[in-house]
């Protein structure tokens, strides 16, 4: 008997919950939102008076530095962009709607100014916010995080210790400054210094945020910019670690050498072996360098003068071997000439005495005599011989020396400038590092 009661039951209560909740359309919201966007035309400027101009109140947060490649002189950066501007045609009386006083609406419904960013080069993956928030004033706030990949003039003279500046510039792309002009939303010296938006990494570090307001004139018309410059600065302790400390030490193995004689064949290889660890280091600071075609880096010109004084140095010690190793043959190869010289001279004397004895036959006394003579001369010859040996060989031996003195003043030279090169090379990289620590 009590079963077929729990159908009517259950019918009943829905019917009481259909009836006690509101339906969506008659929402004090869902009415207010008709309200203002049943006669509302986005393509218009939202002013009463044309000659009005709408004010868009920009600001701007960095979040984080996301890449900066110099190579192609583009800047990678996350920020916080905000703009906010009046709306006559959507305001409401509040009391009026259940005391609403602010509503989200589609961006897609209602206008929105063309604002650009002039240095904006690539597409990057941002979140999409199609929603605004609208006060009962007609105020229009639109907040949205955005990826900007923009274009901007690096420098890398000053790498590892390099401070970069770049602008991100906001104006309208159709409007001029009669139609849509631009402010800042907040105060510019609290914009240059709020860092509380920005994530700290391990390369770069954000300096500050300047703003200036400007009118740009063109044949267009006179269009109102806003530029942030944003002022990053790299951290250079890992560069300091990896690469300066390393080639100062190379350096320092590099100048050593000059402490052996400059003749000596040990030398060429001792300097061949620092010259391949410079190759070496050179190709591994190439990947960690960044390469600009506008610039040079003041620590990869050092390290490529010092180079050229170890190719200088290396080049000057083997001319100097080859050298004296052709005088010193030189020298060999004219002790048998000069024997071979007084061996004929002493032929032919003998053969002028053979000849006397076939033509006139003398005494025994005087045949004794003669022998004498001969073997006098030739002891002469070979003495002479012995003597423009070593008189030559005196010549080779002095040439020789007024070389290694000329080349141990080149070394001296060559030695002077190499200290010099590594005192201005580190006294640039001390001045770069006090420049970066003082900012």
């Amino acid at each position: 008997m009590m079963a077929p009661l729990w159908p009517c039951i259950l019918v009943a209560a829905t019917g009481i919950l259909a009836t006690d909740t509101p339906h969506p359309r008659d929402s004090a919201l869902h009415h207010l939102t008709q309200h203002l966007l049943q006669q509302y035309h986005k393509e218009v400027r939202p002013v009463h008076n044309w000659a009005d101009a709408t004010t868009v109140y920009l600001d701007l947060f960095v979040q984080a530095v996301l890449d900066v490649d110099i190579q192609n002189q583009k800047l990678k950066t996350s920020v916080w962009y905000r703009e906010v501007w009046d709306d006559e045609f959507l305001s409401w009386n509040s009391s009026m709607f259940d005391e609403i006083r602010e509503i989200s609406l589609p961006l897609s419904a209602i206008w929105a100014p063309d604002i650009i960013i002039n240095e904006f080069v690539d597409i990057e993956r941002s979140p999409d916010i199609p929603y605004v928030y609208v006060n009962s004033s007609g105020t229009i706030k639109n907040f949205k995080p955005i990826q900007v990949v923009s274009a901007c003039s690096l420098q890398t003279y000053a790498f590892p210790f390099d401070i970069q500046n770049c602008s991100l510039t906001f104006n309208s792309i159709l409007h001029t400054v009669e139609d849509v002009d631009l402010d800042f939303l907040g105060n510019r010296e609290d914009i240059k210094h709020d860092k509380k938006a920005f994530l700290n990494d391990s390369e770069w570090e954000l300096l500050s945020v300047s703003s200036t307001y400007s009118i740009l004139q063109s044949n267009a018309g006179d269009f109102a910019q806003i530029q942030f410059n944003v002022v990053i600065r790299r951290c250079p302790l890992a560069y300091v670690v990896n690469l300066l400390i390393p080639s100062i030490f190379l350096m320092l193995v590099d100048l050593g050498s000059f402490y052996l004689p400059p003749n000596c064949r040990a030398r060429i290889v001792f300097k061949t072996s620092v010259l391949v660890g410079y190759t070496v280091f050179r190709v591994n600071m190439s990947n960690e360098v960044p390469r600009s075609s506008g610039s040079a880096s003041l620590i990869g010109v050092f390290f490529t003068v010092c180079m050229a004084f170890l190719v200088l140095s290396l080049s000057k010690s083997i001319l100097l071997v080859r050298f004296l190793h052709d005088e010193w043959s030189s020298g060999q190869e004219l002790l048998p000439l000069l024997c071979l010289q007084g061996d004929t001279d002493t032929g032919g004397s003998r053969m002028d005495l053979r000849a006397q004895q076939t033509g006139v036959t003398e005494s025994p006394v005087c045949q004794e005599h003669q022998a004498q003579s001969g073997t006098l001369k030739e002891v002469w010859f070979q003495l002479r011989s012995i003597n423009n040996y070593l008189q030559t060989q005196d010549q080779v031996d002095q040439r020789g020396v007024e070389w290694l003195a000329l080349l141990y003043r080149f070394d001296k030279l060559l030695f002077r400038s190499y200290l010099v090169m590594l005192g201005l090379y580190s006294v640039t990289l001390c001045s770069l590092w006090a420049l970066w620590s003082g900012l």
